[in-house]
């Protein structure tokens, strides 16, 4: 019966999940359970398609990325797929219309990443736009149920969210993106003499993209926006932590949360979730 094999790739996106990020993982636990296995399936695609132009060092990446694009149309078209991760993601995008544009850009995104660059104003903000804002669109599908007219109004919202969690990540993994994969991201800035200014310009552009988000995120439906809530709380604390370090440590260290503070985050989260005070 496939149904036993669409329960195994569910269980397959969501253990990919968990093995990449905590953070995203608890965040999704506390979306309304009809939601969690889609919200797994997106991450798994994307985060899968992610491991190629970043971690494959030893194999050829552009083959990689090229098979697992006409595997994912193909997943699409034809309603199933071999490959786990891209059942399970197939199965969300027939069920909640995603539109196949949004994957278009997310995959051109990571082909962007196939070549050690450095990113221009308008490279940066394509690049954006596809790694992470669209990310957040194919989740605000799901959120959303088909409900265009609540779709459209927290479009922008869901875009700033996306935004801002992947420049964090950029801010976070700054050296080991110039040293390890050879690009630099942030625009207009040289690594090797990177300055507090070069830092403060940086933290005063994610820091609009966090407010606009939390806008969004309060007219979210009761089914996805303690999840999100979460995932926000998680990400703007780390987005705090790093700008109260001196660039030294920023560019010496993975700046994390630990698990203990995660879960006193958490436990707050929901209690303000709890008491209407988002």
């Amino acid at each position: 019966m496939k149904s036993i094999f669409d329960t195994v790739s569910t269980k397959c996106s969501k253990l990919a999940t968990k093995a990449y990020s905590t953070s995203f993982s608890l965040g999704i636990y506390f979306l309304n359970k009809n939601l969690r296995n889609s919200i797994y399936a997106i991450y798994g695609f994307v985060r899968f398609a992610d491991e190629i132009v970043d971690s494959f060092d030893d194999y050829n990446k552009k083959y990689l990325l090229d098979k697992f694009k006409i595997d994912t149309y193909d997943a699409i078209e034809n309603k199933i797929s071999l490959n786990p991760i891209l059942n399970s993601f197939q199965q969300t995008v027939n069920e909640y219309n995603i539109n196949i544009d949004l994957i278009n850009t997310f995959l051109y995104s990571m082909e962007m990443d196939l070549e050690k660059k450095t990113y221009s104003r308008e490279k940066y903000d394509q690049y954006i736009l596809g790694s992470a804002e669209v990310v957040g669109l194919m989740c605000l599908c799901v959120f959303t149920k088909g409900d265009k007219a609540l779709y459209n109004n927290l479009l922008p919202y869901a875009m700033k969210l996306g935004a801002a969690f992947q420049k964090v990540n950029f801010l976070r993994d700054l050296n080991a993106d110039y040293i390890s994969l050879g690009r630099t991201y942030f625009p207009d800035i040289d690594i090797k003499n990177f300055s507090v200014k070069a830092k403060k310009e940086i933290e005063k552009e994610i820091d609009p993209d966090f407010k606009e988000a939390l806008v969004g995120i309060k007219k979210l439906p009761h089914s996805s926006r303690a999840g999100v809530y979460l995932a926000y709380v998680y990400y703007i604390t780390l987005f705090n932590k790093i700008k109260n370090l001196p660039i030294e440590r920023v560019l010496t260290e993975r700046i994390r949360i630990n698990n203990s503070v995660k879960f006193s985050l958490m436990i707050k989260s929901i209690f303000q979730y709890k008491l209407n005070l988002l």
